[in-house]
């Protein structure tokens, strides 16, 4: 029978590399294998200044993987249930097409992602629309919806030389569409 630890700290994308080693320092050779440049953690200076400032969103980037993948790997690792962002990818919202829209952004978005609900987990946006941005086929787009303007997002996109246009949503004024081209 195994006994399932009380949660130190629960791992999200968005929790720091150190306060996981220190909860759980079983991980470090696991994150260590995933993510080479990481062995540097195993010098005690460096866990403190590179761990402080690395999420785990970060890792999964250095390492090449899925944020959502490495979180639920790590989660599993220590007993914790799994995170799924399906919540997030089945939003539904209808989008009225306006005059003043780009012609790409026409007919229904390949995936429309709630950027609000992932941040309120914990997540950050940006992996997941980069892991579905790989999987597009030419003339696809993604929709993602926020309470804001994203314009971290807005920006990383447009240095990916993607196409990017966002608008607040002409029904509700609390809720901005941002159009992100595969």
């Amino acid at each position: 029978m195994t006994m399932n630890k009380p949660i130190l700290l629960e791992i999200t994308s968005q929790t720091k590399l150190f306060d996981v080693l220190e909860a759980f320092p079983e991980l470090e050779e696991q994150i260590i294998k995933i993510a080479p440049p990481f062995k540097n953690l195993r010098n005690p200076v460096l866990r403190k200044t590179v761990g402080k400032l690395s999420t785990i969103e970060k890792v999964a980037e250095v390492g090449g993987m899925s944020v959502t993948n490495l979180v639920n790997t790590l989660r599993r690792a220590v007993g914790q249930a799994e995170l799924t962002d399906l919540p997030a990818e089945q939003f539904q919202i209808s989008v009225p097409h306006e005059m003043n829209d780009p012609e790409w952004i026409t007919g229904e978005p390949t995936i429309t992602i709630n950027g609000d609900e992932m941040l309120a987990r914990g997540e950050v946006p940006l992996g997941v629309i980069n892991d579905h941005l790989r999987e597009f086929l030419e003339g696809g787009f993604l929709l993602l919806v926020t309470a804001f303007l994203p314009t971290p997002i807005v920006d990383a996109m447009q240095k990916q030389g993607r196409m990017v246009y966002s608008k607040a949503h002409p029904l509700d004024e609390n809720k901005f569409l941002t159009f992100i081209r595969g």
